[in-house]
C-alpha cells in the first residue's frame, strides 16, 4: 500500500457514546501514533466539532448513537460541502445489509466490525490517509484525457467517485443514476472507462454489462463494478457478463486506482 500521509498528521474525531469503547479506541489510536483525538458522544457534538476543523480530520464513529444512528450521521455530512469529503469510518457489530447499506453508499472509506483489534483498526486509517492525500502512482500524461462514465442512483457515491477521479487528474467524468440512463449516454459519446453499481432502478448494473457486451457500439469499454452486493449468484452473473472487475463498497481508494491502472494496461 502507498502511503503520502502519516498517520501522525491526521486528527480522529472519534463518535463514541461508550465510555469504556471510546478508551479502548484511543488506546489504540495513539499507539498508531495518531496526532490528535477528538472524543464525543453524540452525532451532534460530531457536527459541530467538524464545522470549527476539519481539515486532515477522519471520523470513527459507532452506528448507535444517543441522538442519529451513525447512518444519519454520515448522511448529514455528506450534505454539506465542507464535510462530504471527511473520510469516515463506521465502528460496529451490525451485519445487517438493510443496516449497513446507507453507510455503503455514502462514500464511506471503511466498515470495521466489532469486535476488531488494532490491525484492523489500522488498515481503516491508512485508507483514509490515502483518501485524504492520494499518491502519484498512475501517470497523468496517460489518463489526463480518459473519458469515465459513472453510473450510481446514489448520489453521495457518485460524488465520492467524482472527488477520487477528479485528485487523479481525470476531468472528463459524466454520471448517470442509472443503468437506463447510462446506455442513453453510451449511445451517444465514446468512453474509455465505465465504473457502474449494481443495484440501480431502470436497468440494473448486470443488465448494464450485458447490454454494453452485446449491444452496444463500444462493447470494449472497461467495466469496472463498485457494489455492496452480497449475492455470490448475482456477482458471478455479472462476472459471465462481462465486467472487468468487482470492488466491493466501502471501497479503497487505492484500490479503485489499482483497477483504473489495469484497464488501461490491458
Amino acid at each position: 500500500m502507498s502511503l503520502t500521509t502519516s498517520l501522525a498528521d491526521l486528527s480522529v474525531l472519534l463518535v463514541e457514546p461508550s465510555s469504556m469503547q471510546a478508551h479502548l479506541v484511543q488506546r489504540m489510536l495513539e499507539h498508531q501514533g495518531v496526532g490528535k483525538v477528538t472524543v464525543v458522544d453524540t452525532a451532534k457534538a460530531a457536527l459541530a466539532a467538524l464545522r470549527a476543523q476539519y481539515d486532515n480530520m477522519v471520523v470513527i464513529s459507532s452506528l448507535y448513537l444517543p441522538d442519529l444512528p451513525g447512518t444519519e450521521l454520515v448522511a448529514a455530512m455528506r450534505a454539506e460541502a465542507e464535510l462530504e469529503s471527511v473520510p469516515f469510518i463506521l465502528v460496529s457489530s451490525e451485519t445487517r445489509p438493510q443496516v449497513l447499506e446507507p453507510v455503503r453508499q455514502s462514500g464511506a472509506c471503511s466498515i470495521v466490525a466489532k469486535p476488531f483489534n488494532e490491525q484492523q483498526l489500522s488498515r481503516a486509517l491508512y485508507a483514509a490517509a490515502d483518501y485524504l492525500n492520494p499518491p502519484q502512482d498512475i501517470d497523468v500524461a496517460e489518463i489526463e484525457n480518459l473519458r469515465v462514465l459513472i453510473v450510481d442512483d446514489s448520489l453521495a457515491s457518485r460524488r465520492h467517485l467524482h472527488r477520487l477521479l477528479t485528485e487523479l487528474g481525470i476531468e472528463r467524468i459524466t454520471e448517470a443514476a442509472d443503468g437506463k440512463e447510462a446506455v442513453s449516454l453510451l449511445e451517444q459519446a465514446m468512453v474509455d472507462l465505465v465504473i457502474t453499481d449494481y443495484n440501480m432502478p431502470e436497468m440494473d448494473g448486470r443488465e448494464l454489462v450485458e447490454y454494453i457486451r452485446t449491444q452496444s457500439w463500444q462493447a470494449d469499454v472497461p467495466i469496472l463494478m463498485v457494489t455492496s452486493e452480497q449475492n455470490m449468484g448475482r456477482l458471478a452473473a455479472v462476472e459471465r457478463a462481462g465486467v472487468s472487475a468487482i470492488c466491493d463498497k466501502p471501497f479503497e481508494a487505492g484500490s479503485i486506482r489499482r483497477l483504473i491502472t489495469d484497464s488501461l494496461t490491458r
